[in-house]
Parts: structure tokens; sequence; C-alpha cells
């Protein structure tokens, strides 16, 4: 019985683990409130991108993390479209401390997750007769540490 245990923990990967299990697409929504006039009008476009993450624990060492990207383009003071991608993914994550855990899932697996929503509201945005619409890149880890920095400073604001 002893072998076997030894056996086993020798074939426990030691150190942080990381890997995909899989990236897939949550919910997905496109409006065109004022179509078909918008496509009669001069196109100059705002653009306006709202981010957000989601995790949650699905194991012990499986996360579902979810990257909500919310487009919003005016034209003339007008809504031209609104297009809501929800990418997720579902990751193995294991053998690190809570400050790589949080980096990992907050930072890190967005980072991995954001060119499929990108190219989903690209591809959305096409079909619906728009032009083009490639979002810039998305710096993850400085968003990230700028939340941390955030909640330090709440949390000592509140001492």
């Amino acid at each position: 019985m002893a072998e076997n245990d030894q056996a086993a923990a020798a074939e426990q990967p030691q150190g942080p683990q990381f890997s995909i299990q899989r990236i897939y697409v949550k919910d997905v929504s496109f409006e065109s409130p004022n179509s078909p006039q918008v496509f009669t009008k001069q196109w100059s476009p705002e653009v306006n991108l709202e981010m957000n993450t989601r995790t949650t624990q699905l194991s012990p060492e499986h996360y579902d993390v979810v990257l909500t990207l919310t487009v919003t383009v005016k034209n003339e003071d007008e809504t031209a479209f609104l297009v809501e991608v929800q990418q997720a993914g579902i990751f193995h994550v294991a053998g690190m401390n809570e400050q790589e855990m949080g980096h990992t899932l907050g930072a890190f697996c967005p980072n991995l997750l954001f060119p499929y929503a990108r190219e989903a509201v690209d591809s959305l945005v096409t079909k619906a007769s728009f032009p083009p619409l490639m979002l810039a890149p998305v710096n993850f880890d400085a968003l990230y540490a700028q939340q941390l920095a955030q909640q330090q400073a709440q949390a000592s604001e509140q001492h």
C-alpha cells in the first residue's frame, strides 16, 4: 500500500499547474435599435467599451472565468448598435499561492479570452452590415494591478 502512495505522489506534478479545459461563448447579444435609418447617415461613430470579469470556482482546481465585453456605438447621438459578448473559459489551476492564483484568474485568463471575444464582436458587427470593429488590445495585467491598488487604498481608508 505504501508503494502505491509513493508512486501516486511521484506522479503528482510539482509546482504551479495551469491548463485550458475549454473556451466557449456563454452569451451573445446584438441590437441595432435605429436601423435601417442609421445606414442613411454619415458614419462618424463614438465607441464605448465596458469590460468585466467574473470567476466561479467549479471544483478545488477548476475555475470558470467569464470576460464580458459591452460595446456601445453611437452615431450622431443615436445608438447605432450595442453588442455584448460573454466569452468564457474553464481553466485547471493548482499549486499556486493566493497572489499567483489572483493574478492568473484576474489577468492571465482574461488575457487569453480577449482575442476570442474581440473576434466575436467584430463578426457580429460586420454581419450586421457595419464597418469592422477591431478592438484594441487590452493590458489586463495593468488593469489587475490598478484594481489591487484600489482595493488596498479602500482597505487602508477603512482602518
